[in-house]
């Protein structure tokens, strides 16, 4: 059985964007892949192909990639690294929490199972990192709160934001400016024609958001 150590932190990376873009898209495709990672679709082609041998993804040609049991461990394994490294940042070293993703995709791979304990202290044990998204547990293990995309909603529909599943800089900065983060109470007030913006009620005010922002903002349904 292959444990993080085995393998490289790129390859963690690899695995942690594979997941990501598995519970988003069910799958990985290789193009988004290479986005994500920013590399060229032939470093991603190879890389891949040394996980497969490792037994860490499946690969089908024109269908995506997935990962495998062992894969998937060491995908949650990073991501509970990578949240719980945003919580430290976050809660302890009060950084803004537009800001901690991009650090904390470089502490994640630094930080050994001997830390663990220690960081778990100085935080306690978070259910989520500070966007929402679920913290895995020491096993593995990983809670969602039932939530629905903004862009699924109806017209009329109150509900409360639970996460933020695009965790880029820019984007967390712009929600930021609309009030539109974990905790917030929303209403959806217009939905306009052939792929026009949505318009949400936040609090007292009203703001227009494009349907690709109104995917990656969960929620859940009530006042």
């Amino acid at each position: 059985m292959y444990t993080v150590k085995t393998i490289s932190s790129t390859m963690e990376e690899y695995l942690e964007n594979i997941y990501r873009l598995e519970e988003e898209y069910d799958v990985a495709r290789t193009k988004l892949l290479a986005e994500m990672v920013g590399v060229s679709m032939g470093t991603v082609t190879n890389t891949i192909t040394s996980l497969e041998k490792q037994n860490l993804v499946t690969h089908e040609p024109y269908k995506g990639i997935r990962l495998t049991e062992a894969g998937r461990k060491i995908a949650l394994n990073v991501i509970r690294r990578h949240r719980l490294s945003e919580r430290l940042l976050v809660d302890i070293l009060k950084i803004d929490w537009s800001k901690v993703h991009e650090h904390s995709c470089k502490l994640e791979h630094a930080i050994t199972s001997n830390l663990m304990k220690p960081l778990e202290k100085a935080i306690g044990i978070p259910g989520t990192c500070p966007h929402g998204n679920p913290t895995p547990t020491a096993c593995g293990g990983i809670v969602k709160e039932p939530s629905q995309p903004i862009v699924d909603l109806d017209k009329g529909t109150k509900s409360v934001v639970v996460r933020i599943t695009n965790e880029k800089q820019e984007l967390l900065e712009y929600l930021m400016t609309l009030n539109l983060v974990p905790g917030s109470h929303i209403e959806v007030m217009e939905i306009a024609p052939f792929n026009g913006p949505i318009t949400l009620k936040i609090g007292k005010y009203k703001h227009a958001i494009s349907k690709k922002i109104a995917s990656i903002v969960r929620v859940k349904q009530g006042d």
